[in-house]
Formats: C-alpha cells, sequence, structure tokens
C-alpha cells in the first residue's frame, strides 16, 4: 500500500482504504463528508521528520497505518471492538 504526500497534502486511494475498514470504496467519501468516517494526522518530528501516522475511525474500529517518507506503509495496526463502543482513548493520538 502506498500513500501520496504532496506539498502538505495525503491522499489515499479509497479502493485501499475502504476495505480496511470494512466498508464500501464507494460509500467512504459520503461516509467522510458526514463525519460518520474520521481522521487523525499525525507528523513525525526530529528523527522522525517525514514520517506520518495516519489513524481512521469508523464505527468500532480504528486503522491506523504507519507511512515513510516516500508513501510506503511500513506498519498497519487495526483495533475492531465488534458490538462493544470503541473506548475513547483509542480516539486520540499515539504515544
Amino acid at each position: 500500500m502506498r500513500i501520496e504526500i504532496a506539498e502538505g497534502d495525503i491522499v489515499i486511494d479509497a479502493e485501499e482504504l475502504a476495505p480496511l475498514l470494512n466498508v464500501a470504496a464507494n460509500d467512504l467519501p459520503e461516509l467522510m463528508r458526514t463525519k460518520a468516517v474520521t481522521s487523525i494526522c499525525e507528523r513525525g518530528v526530529d528523527d522522525h521528520e517525514g514520517h506520518y501516522r495516519l489513524s481512521f475511525f469508523y464505527r468500532n474500529r480504528r486503522l491506523r497505518l504507519s507511512v515513510d517518507p516516500s508513501g510506503q506503509v511500513t506498519r498497519r495496526m487495526t483495533v475492531d471492538f465488534g458490538e462493544r463502543a470503541l473506548p475513547h482513548q483509542l480516539r486520540r493520538p499515539g504515544p
């Protein structure tokens, strides 16, 4: 999975992101517009300059992607709480 990073903009193909959130790619733009899918972008500093951590939230699921300066995803982590609500502490930036 690759992510485009240019001039401060980050672009992820809906066809690649949607399955990781268990949604249809065609539905993803509308889910984002209505804030059913939300996200957080964290930029690396010092030794991690140019790296990003992207977190996406949908219902009881959190997807976190670590991205290197070339846009390559170096780590992917998904937490899915099934029928239970996603704990509030999982909706904030990570350490």
